[in-house]
């Protein structure tokens, strides 16, 4: 920490005013927002030469006229660094509607085919006097990266599932597949993780972020990464039409066989998928960490979809894909093993719910200290869900800075039971009435928790007699057409 505010005094001539860590991501890097004189982001990293090949990228792009960060600052031992500030909007957060609807309205679309034609730029202008030596932690795609990458698909998830295979007979099948890869080998740039979370959204452009682990490789592995994104949402339909996007930006720097692009397309699908799973297999299985089983339905839905037409090329590992995507386990199992939140306003009068899931436990909050509407005759035939009864508690802000606290204890309760696997959580609000105050707070808490942890959220307003369930997206697959 104290080495980024040496960095920002540095480049700014101050301390910064402020030091806020950002939400971390699937690596171990820690990123901060450091404010003052300017807004800048701040990176610690724990691998000096991951750092050097982002450093060193990030400079080669910006003098082909990318568009990156500008790193602005580098420590002496090389493990932490400044960068301009390009705001807080990722393109998955910005196409949210579009992933949860299946249906991306024109301004998410247009972000999409901004950044589908900006790809080619990346691999081709990109690629340009590059010393792929500076790349980490290869320097280009090979037949021995290939196979670590099957490996790990086959050892962090395949076995962790449990499921039976002639491992030899595998091994043939990844042989083969390695090869088929390899013939499209060229001297462009390969990002690796090109998805919408590796992309941010600047005044209505798309910004190039976390890019270090790309390297000399074949351009398609890059186009498999963003349009199969487990959780991207994108329907065939939507791909396909950005799919021609990138062909057609994809001319200026080379001619194309849409036939052969798309034939061998397939397969670099096939390989980023198996990919992907490793990867959840490791951080879900392995590291406990909830986010990746999450997406694990989603890469599920999208091989399925993909083994739709045979390879025939891999006969044996085309069969122990089918097996994997029928597991029940990726459906029936996991949906058991969701949390579900139980959100309750009541009256205490009548008495405090009990909680039905047998646990006992969770929170019950009382809200009578709150200014009640109901004291005030015009609000009486209302409850919390109308619109001046709304008005009169968040103009009067008792119930705010009461939400604030709640918020706080219940989020870490919902956090805690995801990493533990725990299935349900209970929390109750009370008043006098059971209709204004703690219908509020309830209804709220709901859209709270069911938005940032993406669970199942059960509400009832117990004395208004209505209920509601929120449903995880992510155990809806991707649609099918």
């Amino acid at each position: 920490m104290n080495r980024l505010k040496e960095l920002y005094k540095q480049v700014t001539g101050q301390e910064p005013e402020s030091v806020d860590e950002m939400p971390s991501s699937g690596s171990n890097r820690r990123y901060f927002r450091l404010r003052g004189p300017q807004s800048l982001i701040g990176v610690i990293g724990t691998c000096r030469q991951e750092n050097e090949a982002f450093i060193y990228l990030d400079k080669h792009f910006e003098k082909k006229g990318l568009p990156v960060p500008h790193v602005l600052a580098v420590a002496d031992d090389g493990m932490a660094y400044l960068q301009t500030d390009l705001g807080d909007t990722l393109l998955f957060a910005a196409i949210e509607k579009g992933r949860k609807t299946h249906a991306f309205s024109p301004e998410e679309k247009a972000l999409l085919i901004k950044t589908m034609q900006l790809l080619p730029d990346v691999q081709f202008k990109g690629a340009v006097g590059m010393d792929w030596s500076k790349c980490y932690p290869a320097s280009q795609f090979d037949v021995r990266s290939i196979m670590w990458d099957l490996n790990y698909f086959k050892y962090c998830f395949l076995k962790a599932t449990g499921l039976d295979f002639d491992e030899a007979r595998l091994e043939d099948d990844f042989q083969a597949l390695a090869q088929v890869l390899m013939r499209s080998q060229s001297s462009t740039f390969m990002y690796r993780d090109f998805q919408s979370r590796n992309v941010m959204i600047k005044d209505g452009e798309p910004y190039l972020i976390d890019f270090q682990g790309g390297r000399r490789g074949p351009f398609y592995y890059d186009v498999a990464s963003f349009l199969w994104q487990a959780k991207a949402g994108f329907p065939p339909s939507l791909r396909q039409e950005l799919l021609g996007y990138y062909i057609k930006a994809l001319r200026k720097y080379k001619p194309v066989d849409d036939t052969y692009f798309h034939e061998q397309l397939r397969h670099f699908v096939l390989f980023r998928i198996m990919q992907v799973l490793g990867a959840y297999g490791f951080r879900g299985y392995f590291e406990k960490k909830p986010h990746f089983m999450q997406s694990v339905p989603y890469a599920i839905a999208n091989l399925r979809q993909l083994l739709e037409r045979d390879f025939p090329e891999y006969p044996y590992l085309q069969k122990m894909l089918w097996e994997l995507v029928n597991l029940k386990q990726f459906s029936d199992d996991m949906q058991k093993r969701r949390l579900t939140v139980r959100v309750m306003s009541f009256a205490y009068k009548k008495g405090i719910p009990d909680d039905a899931s047998g646990n006992g436990g969770g929170y019950v909050f009382d809200c009578r200290a709150v200014n009640n509407p109901g004291k005030y005759e015009r609000y009486k035939p209302f409850t919390g869900l109308d619109d001046n009864v709304i008005k009169f508690l968040e103009e009067d802000g008792e119930i705010t800075t009461f939400l604030d606290h709640v918020y706080s204890l219940v989020d870490a309760s919902v956090k805690r039971y995801m990493e533990r696997g725990f299935t349900n959580l209970m929390v109750c609000f009370g008043c006098t009435g059971g209709q204004h105050r703690s219908v509020y707070s309830a209804q709220h808490l709901a859209e709270h928790i069911h938005k940032k942890f993406n669970v199942k959220v059960e509400l009832v307003h117990r004395e208004q007699n209505i209920e509601q369930t929120f449903e995880p997206r992510a155990i809806q697959p991707e649609a099918q057409e």
